[in-house]
């Protein structure tokens, strides 16, 4: 009976102070809940993704400390935007065609770039914690979406290009939480364009990708130390090997 009525006022007092509990985050954790069953079917690779992101980032801050619970909620909310114009998104296009080769350079940045606004306005209509829409604020900081940018350069190179056009608006993250979840999205997504993974393209991509956040001074706002970087590196390279079913040499992670 007691627990019966600790549930309302944990909610309030949620509300009223702006933290959130570990009982709230279990909640939002539950993929059975409305907002991510939602994001499951109608757009099932995003949400394939995402599970894959919060397994990745879980193990990650579980292992170099932080809260795991809350980074797990992060990854698994990060892109939920995509449930509007899901097949814009890669990981959702499954004939061979997409709708980018129809449009312009900036217009394609623009829908990509417009999942983070769209994440934004539906987590804070389903009133989830800001804490956890920290998360779709900052997994792709201020960094340009490359692929659109490069095309348009490549393509109209007497075009003068405005770089804003093609660049996320941020912020930067600014935890430990939020920059491992920057790391995994960015790794796991890119493992998926691998033809043939083994050991060390696995390993190759890992290094390229974590090291061009750093150059990127994505990290910067983060208390992720060099140290820390080598543990998360380890991680993802054991969880991709094991997920892609690469034999994995245990003498060189001793």
């Amino acid at each position: 009976m007691l627990s019966l009525l600790a549930y309302p006022l944990i909610y309030a007092f949620e509300r009223l102070f702006g933290i959130t509990s570990d009982v709230a985050l279990i909640e939002l954790t539950n993929t059975n809940n409305k907002l991510l069953r939602e994001l499951a079917f109608k757009a099932p690779g995003t949400f394939q993704h995402s599970l894959q992101v919060a397994n990745l980032a879980e193990a990650a801050i579980f292992k170099i400390g932080g809260n795991s619970l809350l980074v797990r909620a992060g990854a698994l909310y990060h892109d939920i935007g995509k449930i509007e114009n899901p097949q814009y998104f890669i990981e959702n296009q499954n004939t061979g065609l997409s709708p980018h080769d129809k449009l312009p350079y900036e217009q394609s940045a623009q829908i990509i770039i417009k999942h983070v606004h769209k994440g934004i306005e539906i987590t804070r209509k389903h009133q989830l914690p800001e804490s956890v829409i920290d998360f779709i604020r900052t997994h792709h900081g201020n960094t340009r979406v490359d692929y659109f940018y490069q095309s348009f350069l490549k393509n109209s190179p007497e075009k003068f290009v405005d770089e804003n056009i093609f660049r996320y608006p941020g912020p930067i993250p600014f935890s430990k939480e939020t920059g491992v979840l920057m790391l995994a999205d960015s790794v796991e997504a890119a493992s998926r364009s691998l033809k043939n993974p083994d050991a060390q393209s696995i390993n190759d991509l890992v290094e390229r990708i974590i090291d061009y956040k750093l150059e990127q001074n994505q990290l910067d706002n983060c208390d992720i130390t060099l140290k820390d970087l080598e543990t998360i590196k380890l991680i993802f390279k054991t969880m991709l090997m094991s997920i892609y079913h690469v034999r994995i040499d245990y003498q060189q992670t001793l």
